[in-house]
């Protein structure tokens, strides 16, 4: 029986290749249009109609000449270079008449371009050219994303079993696994049997006082990948901290340790919280092109969306929500810079980052569209790995601008008006799919009490335990957001109300356990939550109204527990 083989995708070479033969094949009609609209120039008989198209002849060879230039076919980009710079001389001064030269001028270039496309497609279509095909490596998933595994391993190596039982229990609760290990030698046969995701390990051993830290520089000796480590010590001198370094250790804490600061470091280690991938829109109305540049960055891990019509850049901004614009200057219909114009005109977008992407080397042409709020101008043919960083830089700083704006500055959760927002989007999209919604406040226990027994940085501390707590081990469709104060809301999708209900008490009983430190001993502390659901309550004011009222109902009712809205509490104390 004869077997079939799972075609292999083909590689960003290969598809530029493609693109590359598929403007080749087309050079023989682009061509055709030239004369034509060269013919047209010949016959207008007014300036206004020969300026016209003479626009039209710059905007084809000012096309021919970004892309062939981009697909290296050099002798292509030098003739339509060529006849580029006669019309451009000519469009510069519209109140002029045409030289009586420029027809035969414009004829020769025609004729450079047409015996270069002959010359093309007579070579055989094996790829080669004076082109470079940008090559990039992904960096690979790490061991719990290969095993499909969301709750990462963590190793705990600590002569005192308390201290283990502590670590571990914390570390629970914000959804990581663990082992414990009170001994070096332990520890270093279960690391070879498997590789957890990072180690938390002690200074001082019985075996001596760096003991730890030399254990550790042995055992990476025999690994073959790096073993992210951060060290837990009741040393806090610069020596034992010095012997962490050494060893490679990537962070330091000082015992007694708090939950959030261990946990923050361990998601820093084991990169559990990856960012989202930039999403960058092209706009250009060569189609080979924008997939030109939609290749590099696909391949550089981003995602794209490809327009060569721009009186749908509205529309492709409303649907795709990019980082970014990436936008050729000369298209038909309109240019660059109207397109520009218009998108500034939308309240949402006046600070979307665009970046011309166009042959132009006019500096002062360049200049003069960079006037109406363009971050950049990239001159075609860009490098791919300077196009990468381009991009990268400008739509990192979008997100950035776009979190100061959205999220809450302590916490980095949603802020209150961003989360009303949110839900808002939410309920219509629940109402479209006909789909369940869940809407959680929730509201830390006699705060007050907390700030004022120990200080508004120790509040701080539990504020950020919570939304902690909140963004590792709800899922990642959930949206968190910190309401004010000590409060909090969470945004559940597609979900019923009492497997809601569970969730949450489930995250009441895991924070209940966290214990905070203070020089004046340890607390633990509590929260009550109040949930409403659609489609019991259809409109967002009715909704926030019922969780409202459930969360008042759990606080008055003994706190720390969790109420749905019309039933009794979930969990009495």
């Amino acid at each position: 029986m004869a077997s079939t083989a799972t075609p292999s995708k083909p590689s960003a070479r290969e598809k530029i290749a493609q693109l590359r033969a598929s403007f080749i094949a087309q050079l023989p009609e682009r061509l055709a249009q030239a004369q034509e609209q060269l013919e047209q120039l010949r016959q207008a008989p007014q300036l206004a109609e020969q300026l016209h198209h003479a626009s039209d002849l710059h905007r084809l060879l000012h096309s021919l000449k970004g892309t062939g230039r981009t697909f290296g076919l050099q002798a292509l980009g030098q003739a339509a270079a060529q006849g580029e710079d006669l019309l451009i001389h000519v469009l510069d001064r519209p109140n002029a008449q045409l030289p009586a030269a420029l027809s035969g001028e414009l004829s020769d270039c025609l004729t450079q371009l047409e015996l270069a496309a002959l010359a093309l497609q007579a070579t055989p279509p094996d790829g080669s050219a004076d082109h470079s095909t940008p090559s990039f490596t992904l960096p690979a998933p790490s061991a719990a994303e290969a095993a499909g595994n969301d709750r990462q391993l963590v190793y705990l190596c600590d002569d005192e079993p308390l201290v283990l039982e502590q670590i571990a229990s914390q570390i629970a609760c914000f959804g990581y696994r663990s082992r414990s290990f009170t001994d070096p030698a332990q520890l270093r046969l279960a690391v070879l049997d498997e590789q957890p995701d990072a180690l938390v390990m002690d200074i001082n051993f019985p075996q001596g006082a760096s003991a730890g830290p030399q254990a550790l520089i042995a055992l990476r000796a025999e690994l073959e990948r790096p073993l992210p480590t951060l060290f837990l010590s009741s040393y806090n001198d610069f020596e034992a901290r010095l012997h962490a370094v050494r060893a490679g250790g990537q962070a330091y804490f000082h015992k007694p340790a708090r939950a959030n600061e261990l946990v923050a470091a361990l998601d820093e280690l084991t990169q559990q919280q990856t960012s989202e991938t930039y999403r960058i829109l092209i706009i250009d109305d060569e189609a080979e092109i924008a997939d030109y540049h939609a290749i590099i960055l696909q391949e550089a891990g981003m995602v794209t969306m490809q327009l060569t019509d721009p009186t749908q850049a509205l529309a492709a901004l409303a649907e795709f929500r990019p980082d970014m614009v990436l936008m050729d200057m000369y298209m038909p219909g309109c240019n660059g810079r109207e397109v520009a114009q218009v998108i500034r005109q939308v309240p949402d977008y006046v600070g979307l980052p665009i970046v011309y992407l166009s042959s132009e080397t006019d500096r002062a042409k360049q200049f003069s569209a960079m006037r109406i709020g363009a971050e950049g101008f990239l001159t075609k043919p860009v490098v791919a790995q300077e196009l990468v960083a381009a991009v990268a830089i400008r739509a990192e700083r979008m997100r950035t601008l776009r979190s100061l704006m959205a999220r809450d500055s302590l916490t980095g959760l949603f802020n209150h008006t961003t989360t009303t927002q949110l839900l808002e989007k939410a309920l219509a999209a629940a109402e479209r799919d006909h789909s369940p919604l869940c809407f959680v406040m929730l509201d830390i226990d006699q705060f007050k009490t907390i700030n004022d027994r120990y200080g508004h940085p120790m509040g701080d501390q539990v504020i950020l335990a919570l939304s902690r707590l909140l963004q590792q081990r709800l899922r990642s469709a959930d949206i968190v957001g910190r309401y004010g104060g000590e409060e909090f809301a969470a945004i559940l999708q597609n979900i019923q109300p009492q497997q809601a209900a569970q969730l949450i008490d489930q995250l009441r009983a895991d924070f209940a356990k966290l214990s905070f430190h203070t020089p004046t001993g340890q607390f633990c502390c509590s929260f009550s939550a109040g949930i409403a659901s659609y489609p019991s309550h259809a409109r967002m004011e009715l909704l926030r109204e019922a969780a409202d009222k459930a969360l008042y109902a759990a606080k008055r009712n003994g706190r720390n527990r969790v109420i749905l809205d019309g039933q009794p509490s979930l969990s009495p104390p």
